[in-house]
């Protein structure tokens, strides 16, 4: 169950309730893709630095060590040790980004798995049901993503396809809830809206969604090729098309000022792989602009990656340390990054729910736009 508890413009401060526990939203949804986020990074960490949620991947769990595997060691908060929310994308966008041979039909997909090449078949009914052996908070539905760059026509026939898919993934969370089996009957589904950047697709296309009463609905097909101008009008358009008493989702983004552009368009939701991986290439996010600790001029750097925050990296570890440890390819280089990072991030979106609190978030907004926009660098 999703409260509105006030709005600054489109901007909405909510508190979603589940089975797991109560996501204060907007919130930036920790990424780990194989029950784990890259780095190094346990479930005691993410509980240190602030994290609400936790997003891991239906096609790659599938894929290895399976879905049955992970059902039978008593679901992914048990395998995983972590009880907190988690959410299970469907698997789809994997499907259409990593598979180099697929067949799309009207039943699902058939494709290669990228791992051991053997035949993979996955429908709306087969992600429901590796998702309900996942046990995850919340499910997404089986959609397809195509570019935002495809033709009008192609467009239009998977959006259509993605509606009727997304009817047998409700039918099927249904019966797979009602199951004596089931690890989570309370499993919840989020539905995704697509229509690349056509927003008069999208606009029907939510219209079309929200008509299903799910838990929550994402927009989903951004942050693929199109511009950030492109993806804000996007929004514009569509959020208003979605139920303002349930959760919007943006999947897949972004960087800090996406997010603060967003929020203030109405989505409540994110996740993004952004601090993760440019954590462990040493490019770090602080109030001041991005920092490269490959950088030589950090060779002699005795202060924390950034003054003031309260991260484990920083509480602790100079800039000067950091950066042997990345040259000198130590794991705990990449870890303390990794963390650094997520922590600026889980912070940012605390800072966000107080300013939406007291009515401040516009004020907000523009100073940190601003403090980023500085440039250590």
């Amino acid at each position: 169950m999703y409260r509105l508890l006030r709005q600054e413009g489109r901007a909405k401060r909510g508190e979603f309730h589940t089975v797991h526990g109560i996501i204060q939203t907007p919130v930036f949804m920790n990424v780990g893709t194989v029950a784990a986020i890259k780095g190094a990074v346990s479930t005691a960490d993410l509980e240190e630095i602030g994290t609400q949620v936790e997003l891991s991947n239906t096609y790659h769990l599938h894929v290895r060590p399976g879905d049955q595997i992970v059902k039978q060691l008593g679901g992914l908060h048990k395998f995983m040790s972590w009880d907190k929310p988690i959410l299970t994308d469907s698997g789809g966008f994997q499907v259409f980004s990593l598979a180099g041979l697929r067949k799309i039909k009207e039943e699902g997909v058939y494709f290669n798995s990228h791992i051991d090449g053997r035949k993979i078949f996955m429908g709306p009914e087969e992600s429901m049901q590796i998702q309900s052996n996942l046990a995850s908070t919340i499910a997404m539905a089986f959609d397809e993503c195509p570019s935002a760059k495809a033709d009008r026509k192609y467009v239009q026939a998977s959006v259509e396809r993605t509606t009727r898919w997304l009817e047998r993934c409700k039918r099927e969370m249904e019966r797979l809830n009602n199951l004596p089996d089931t690890i989570n009957k309370e499993q919840m589904l989020f539905g995704i809206n697509q229509g690349a950047i056509y927003g008069d697709i999208r606009i029907e296309h939510a219209k079309r969604i929200a008509e299903f009463e799910l838990d929550g609905y994402a927009i989903g097909g951004l942050a693929v090729g199109e511009t950030h101008e492109e993806m804000y009008d996007i929004l514009e358009q569509v959020v208003p098309h979605l139920p303002l008493e349930k959760p919007t989702y943006l999947m897949g983004v972004g960087t800090p000022a996406n997010i603060l552009e967003a929020v203030e368009r109405g989505v409540d939701f994110f996740d993004c792989v952004y601090p993760s991986r440019n954590g462990r290439h040493g490019h770090l996010y602080t109030n001041y602009g991005k920092i490269n600790l490959f950088n030589a001029k950090y060779e002699l750097d005795e202060r924390p990656i950034e003054e003031g925050c309260g991260c484990p990296a920083c509480r602790r570890y100079s800039r000067a340390y950091i950066r042997h440890l990345l040259k000198a390819k130590e794991m705990l280089g990449m870890r303390l990054c990794v963390l650094h990072n997520l922590y600026f991030y889980n912070t940012m979106m605390t800072e966000i729910r107080e300013a939406l609190d007291s009515g401040e978030f516009i004020a907000y907004k523009k100073r940190k736009l601003q403090g980023m926009a500085a440039g250590e660098e």
